[in-house]
């Protein structure tokens, strides 16, 4: 078949040496990858690596090999751990062995960590949500601080909350190796209106397209009388006064961006263990559904892809269905 006779011009570009050609799709397989899921996937196929090694089974992952793994693994660690680690595995080794996907959907492998499951599996233990009354307590404490750090606490706090946001959609991992500066959220993206403020939340798990995502909330999400979009205005006075210049919105008083562990000391000076960053997501999921949101206007506030926010739900079904029937005027 001749193609050069076609109409259709293509503008001329540099062409490549097939060196050039393997670097660049190397570079852009490594991008698929966030650094966080990466370093996961490499703890897996260690743990893997060092099964195979040292029950002397081939490193070929075959449906007899990857559910003697299963079986192993299953009795140090939780085998929903170990569901993950062979999602690692597979991204890992898949470049190596194109039937890895395969041999982890076989029958073999699936009724093995089916069986592991029921054998071994315990209840899960979350940590507790946070509420309204919560946050008009850390309100009522440092609504009048002059400290720019109580002012970025408490703006993180309702953020969150309100806005359904991952903690590390806010704030810096303590593993360095795990940090992107492109999931900033920054200062410039910020629409601050009477009733409510705005702004971009760069890139985040769920997002497929890279996109990003608006981040709205109203004052309309009231807390207990407090408007969260004051609790925001108030901490990005005392920011743009303290660091007019530096592009990103989220900052302490020493002028870099807030991270986890920060966040988390200062959470224990007003609660327990049985609070963490995950809890603010939570309490948020479930004022939402106590207030009779429907599912599926939750899940898009939270941008999840799927229906795994109602994990987040830390109330049972019929509880919500009882507290929303009672709410109903008759």
């Amino acid at each position: 078949m001749n193609f050069e006779s076609s109409s259709a011009r293509q503008p001329a570009r540099e062409v490549w040496s097939h060196e050039r050609l393997v670097r660049e799709r190397a570079i852009a397989i490594g991008f698929a990858i966030e650094n966080s899921s990466a370093l996961s996937y490499s703890s897996a196929l260690q743990s893997y690596v060092t099964f195979c090694h040292r029950h002397q089974l081939p490193v070929d992952p075959s449906p007899d090999t990857l559910s003697l793994y299963v079986v192993y693994m299953c009795h140090f660690i939780s085998p929903s751990s170990v569901s993950s680690y062979l999602s690692g595995i597979c991204s890992s080794l898949e470049s190596y062995f194109p039937h890895v996907r395969d041999a982890r959907k076989s029958p073999l492998v699936v009724r093995t960590l089916a069986g592991s499951k029921k054998r071994k599996g315990v209840a899960v233990k979350r940590k507790l949500p946070f509420s309204t009354d919560d946050l008009a307590m850390l309100y009522s404490e440092y609504t009048t601080s002059p400290s720019h750090d109580d002012l970025l606490f408490l703006a993180i706090m309702f953020t969150a909350f309100f806005a359904l946001m991952r903690l590390g959609e806010l704030v810096l991992s303590d593993n360095t190796a795990k940090r992107s500066y492109r999931k900033q959220s920054m200062r410039h993206t910020v629409v601050i209106n009477p009733s409510s403020f705005s702004f971009l939340l760069p890139f985040h798990k769920a997002d497929r397209f890279y996109e990003g995502n608006s981040i709205l909330i109203t004052s309309n999400n009231s807390c207990n009388g407090v408007d969260p979009v004051a609790v925001f205005t108030s901490y990005l006075r005392s920011r743009d006064s303290l660091f007019p210049a530096h592009p990103e919105l989220w900052l302490r008083d020493t002028g870099s961006v807030p991270t986890r562990s920060w966040f988390i000391h200062r959470l224990r000076r007003h609660f327990s263990s049985d609070y963490a960053g995950h809890s603010l997501r939570a309490g948020g999921t479930t004022t939402l559904a106590l207030s009779g949101v429907p599912p599926e206007r939750i899940q898009a506030i939270g941008r999840w892809s799927s229906n795994s926010f109602q994990l987040y739900i830390r109330k049972h079904p019929a509880l919500i269905q009882a507290f929303i029937s009672n709410s109903i005027p008759r």
